[in-house]
């Protein structure tokens, strides 16, 4: 028997992370990382396994040396901290193994400092491992000659995962994506088919997140959709759950932009209970999107398509980039007007960075437009050298367009074109239910709902960074009560509110010098 401790490391400040605005929900966390109940739930019962997120809880690092093996996860933007801990660690000849998106493709960046790496996906290797360390045979490295056969998988052990700590639960039901956007990963690690789930396996652990207290839930696949006919299916399955247990969990999830070409996928969505989907948008110019092979999002207009997903009941939230080939110093102007028109009031821009053995990275290193040092730069942040712009233009429009997007009177100016002036739809088939078979859950819903947004812009209204957004909350919270819409968007208003607080201090803080610049 082994005694085991995965840690996840903590996430830097960043626009995904919700650092600004989580004290405003009383949570520690956006959301668990999916990796460690996955590998506990992997782990032959004869071990103890125990769970460290540093972002909920802090590392006793003098405790770990009662642990036979420690394991560590990260993502690109986790580097900098999976370096101190692994430090840390071998300090205190600690047994380390490390594995996830970041080791998968920067094999070498932890050199000297792990004694087993994992490449790729671990639910065939994982299990080896421990069998080989059982026997003193371990390996240096691992990784599966072939993918996960995604409806084997076991049930995760969310039983060892604090959920009240996090603002929201998540469920991976696939992996893979059919695209070739050049700059992504995610084809590289998971691979073009994607590979999904059965519908039940994906029920069950619904439903078990729910037992242990989720209200909302995000699919964190990184193309929904990949497989049209099996999310359908998925969907489906999700909606008779939550018929069955009276619409208790609100869903989102990513997709691609054809989304839009499928009426009757949307309308499972909204069905199902899902009220946002983030979409990788990247940029308003066709140029950009067929260089980057980001050809699904060139099939008809982007704004019509973003519109048509919303008047299904699903706000969008945007990725989008700057810096590919054909932007010029125009772009920033042009992304700008797109958002607004558009009515995203969630935009995630970034500047484009090249991820090591994505086809982007490769065509840049041999062009010689790599400066990967310049990606830790607190000043720089990303490793690609622009073809029409330099670095610190790019850097300066970037913060410049972030600027604009969360200055408050902007930024409520999409949401009152989105559900104020245009009626998103927003959660409909819940309530719908819910007036049809409860009428006095429907009530006590909507009493509920009330009172949460009430408090929420009360902990908004007492916290000293609204200040200089004060009058703007107020003005459009005088707009959301005149319009006459239900409560749903009293609450909406409410956590848009605390989104703002969040984006907007993260935003001023890097515009101003005071932390260094966040990609991300």
């Amino acid at each position: 028997m082994a005694r085991i401790c995965l840690i996840n490391p903590r996430f830097p400040t960043s626009f995904w992370g919700l650092n600004h605005g989580l004290p405003l929900l009383g949570k520690k966390a956006n959301m668990p990382v999916l990796a460690l109940p996955v590998l506990a739930g992997l782990t032959p019962a004869e071990h103890e396994v125990v769970l460290i997120d540093e972002n909920v809880q802090e590392i006793d690092f003098d405790a770990l040396k009662g642990f036979d093996i420690v394991g560590l996860t990260g993502m690109t933007v986790q580097r900098d901290r999976m370096r101190d801990i692994l430090l840390e660690l071998q300090a205190r000849d600690i047994f380390v193994v490390i594995g996830g998106p970041w080791i998968t493709v920067a094999e070498d960046w932890f050199r000297g400092l792990v004694d087993v790496m994992f490449v790729g996906e671990a639910e065939e290797t994982w299990p080896r491992f421990l069998e080989d360390w059982s026997r003193n045979e371990w390996k240096p490295r691992y990784e599966q000659a072939d993918k996960t056969d995604m409806t084997k998988v076991p049930l995760p052990r969310y039983d060892l995962v604090p959920f009240r700590e996090y603002a929201m639960g998540c469920i991976q039901t696939s992996r893979g994506c059919p695209f070739q956007c050049e700059f992504c990963d995610i084809i590289v690690i998971f691979g073009r088919k994607p590979r999904v789930k059965t519908a039940e396996l994906v029920v069950a652990e619904i439903d078990a997140q729910h037992k242990l207290g989720v209200h909302v839930i995000f699919l964190v696949d990184d193309n929904f959709i990949g497989n049209k006919k099996a999310a359908k299916v998925i969907l489906r399955a999700i909606v008779e759950w939550q018929k069955q247990h009276g619409y208790p969990l609100a869903f989102f999830t990513e997709a691609s932009l054809d989304l839009a070409e499928d009426d009757e996928l949307m309308q499972l969505m909204a069905d199902a209970g899902m009220v946002a989907v983030f979409i990788g948008v990247e940029s308003p110019d066709e140029d950009a999107l067929r260089e980057t092979k980001k050809y699904q999002n060139v099939r008809g207009g982007l704004i019509e398509r973003v519109h048509k997903v919303q008047a299904a009941g699903l706000e969008v939230y945007a990725g989008m980039i700057v810096g590919f080939d054909s932007d010029d110093t125009g772009i920033f102007d042009r992304q700008f007007e797109f958002l607004q028109r558009a009515r995203v009031i969630g935009a995630m821009a970034g500047m484009l960075s090249a991820i090591p053995k994505t086809p982007l990275y490769d065509r840049l290193e041999a062009a010689g437009r790599l400066d990967n040092a310049a990606a830790d730069d607190p000043r720089i942040a990303t490793n690609v050298i622009p073809l029409l712009m330099s670095r610190e233009e790019m850097r300066d429009g970037w913060l410049d367009l972030m600027d604009r997007l969360y200055d408050a009177e902007n930024y409520f100016e999409r949401f009152d074109e989105l559900f104020i002036k245009g009626k998103l739809p927003l959660a409909s088939a819940k309530m719908r239910w819910l007036r049809k078979h409860k009428p006095l859950a429907y009530l006590k819903n909507q009493t509920l709902t009330i009172l949460g947004a009430l408090g929420m812009l009360v902990r908004l209204w007492t916290d000293p960074r609204t200040k200089p957004y004060r009058p703007v909350y107020a003005k459009y919270f005088r707009k959301m009560i005149l319009s006459g819409r239900p409560p749903r968007y009293l609450f909406q208003f409410a956590w848009k509110c605390i989104l703002h607080t969040h984006f907007a201090t993260m935003t001023q803080q890097m515009v101003r010098g005071e932390s260094r610049l966040v990609n991300t």
